[in-house]
């Protein structure tokens, strides 16, 4: 059985770790670290090209520590709790060093450490130190707060301070560093990521995760009304828009058009415009002429229909479109392919070239077989991603705006004046004391000097 005493030292040493900066360094050198390597190491790509990268072991050995997944891996969560934890404790230990400036309702002030500054403005003044006790009241509680008055023999000392807050925007920034390690938290444990293509004018309801490649079935179908795309004189494409409709139970909930940077948003759930491409056309209007007659016959030809040509000149089917298709060895790109089979013989392969419409005539065949119309049918590559964590990401980007602001360009400020009776006239100094920009503090006790100079003017 543990004694309390085993128990406490215990306590006290995950306490100091958590509480060490050498932690810290260790921690973000760590993460440093695995980021380089993350970016080195291409992430969520295609099983195949991993392995044909670094071969199989190499591959296994990766898989198994999650480098093709880094910012979704065990061990990188468990980096960033353990940062999030030492950013606590580290300054809940601070916060509690300086319980006496921090946490105090009365702050204590001491006479001796103000009178040995040497930043201070002084004058005189016929008054006793009485009279003017009471007229400096009011200017301090004006300016300044957490007034307190001491007498001495001679006069009265008076304390006060400003902008003792201000001593926690060091720790506002702390705690925003942890939410933005939350928020990101929050993102990879309960967020995911993924890719769909659909093709203009059909509906999914599924999308791949990366990573994983595991399918996940969503709230709402998406269907694809429309796909465009422009280009640049250099052939570069310029804008591609998805004319998309979110549907819930087969009722429409929202359409919108989309860019790339002009995602839709619907219930948590991002849909960006990331890729697009062409599919295969089932479809296509051939022309066949007779070369006894010299007659064009147009047809509108499906995959896998069957063609019966006029003045007996057989049965044309078409099979396949087949990209890059080769021709003695050189690409001819798109084509169709197709079979025609004469009244009387065998079945003659014919490659339609949709590039070529003369590509048959090479042939010599009593018929010339050409592509008169070849519509493309477009899909639209999107990436679908949800983020639970992002408004806490945002809310830490925020408040470290602010903490920056409050640490760097506000300050905590300490003013003394004391008034000691010297025969005939009684002198007044002011002092103060500031945790950082001293010019700031002389300008604003010369303003505070001034201040009772005017309070005291009959």
């Amino acid at each position: 059985m543990t004694s309390p005493s085993a128990s406490n030292g215990v306590t006290d040493a995950i306490w100091k770790l958590f509480a060490s900066i050498q932690l810290t360094i260790a921690l973000l050198l760590s993460l440093a670290a695995t980021s380089v390597v993350g970016t080195l190491i291409p992430q969520n790509a295609d099983p195949a090209a991993y392995i044909s990268a670094y071969g199989e072991t190499l591959f296994r050995f990766f898989w198994v520590l999650g480098l093709f997944d880094m910012y979704h891996s065990w061990w990188f969560q468990v980096l960033m709790v353990m940062l999030a934890a030492n950013v606590i404790v580290c300054s809940a230990d601070r916060i509690y060093a300086q319980r006496r400036i921090l946490l105090v309702r009365r702050p204590r002030f001491q006479a001796e450490r103000f009178r040995k500054l040497p930043e201070r403005e002084a004058f005189e003044d016929d008054r006793p130190p009485s009279e003017l006790q009471g007229l400096y009241a009011p200017v301090f509680a004006k300016r300044l707060s957490a007034v307190q008055v001491e007498p001495t023999d001679a006069g009265f000392l008076m304390f006060a301070e400003s902008g003792r807050w201000t001593r926690f925007g060091v720790y506002a920034v702390h705690f925003s560093v942890v939410l933005l390690l939350v928020g990101g938290l929050i993102g990879s444990l309960f967020g995911f990521d993924g890719f769909v293509n659909i093709r203009e004018g059909d509906t999914v309801q599924q999308i791949t995760l990366r990573g994983s490649g595991e399918r996940l079935h969503l709230p709402f179908a998406i269907r694809c009304n429309d796909f465009s795309v422009s280009f640049y004189e250099t052939g570069a494409p310029k804008e591609f828009r998805s004319s998309l409709t979110l549907l819930e139970n087969d009722r429409e909930v929202l359409q919108k058009d989309i860019i790339v940077n002009d995602p839709l948003r619907y219930q948590g759930i991002s849909i960006f415009q990331s890729s697009y491409g062409s599919v295969p056309s089932e479809e296509a209007v051939l022309s066949f002429t007779s070369q006894a007659t010299g007659m064009i016959y147009r047809r509108e030809a499906r995959i896998g229909g069957d063609i019966v040509l006029p003045e007996n000149l057989g049965v044309f089917v078409l099979r396949e479109l087949r990209h890059n298709a080769m021709f003695r060895g050189r690409s001819v790109g798109d084509a169709f392919i197709g079979t025609l089979t004469p009244p009387e013989g065998e079945p003659e392969e014919i490659i339609l070239p949709v590039r070529f419409p003369t590509f048959d005539r090479m042939r010599r065949g009593a018929v010339v077989i050409a592509v008169d119309e070849f519509k493309e049918r477009f899909y639209t590559g999107l990436q679908v991603n949800r983020d639970p964590g992002v408004w806490v990401v945002y809310a830490g980007f925020i408040l470290m705006l602010l903490g920056c602001y409050v640490t760097f360009f506000t300050s905590h400020r300490q003013v003394c004046v004391e008034a000691v009776r010297r025969g005939a006239k009684t002198r007044v100094s002011v002092t103060g004391a500031a945790n950082k920009n001293k010019p700031a503090l002389m300008r604003r006790m010369k303003q505070l000097s001034q201040a009772l100079k005017e309070s005291t003017s009959p």
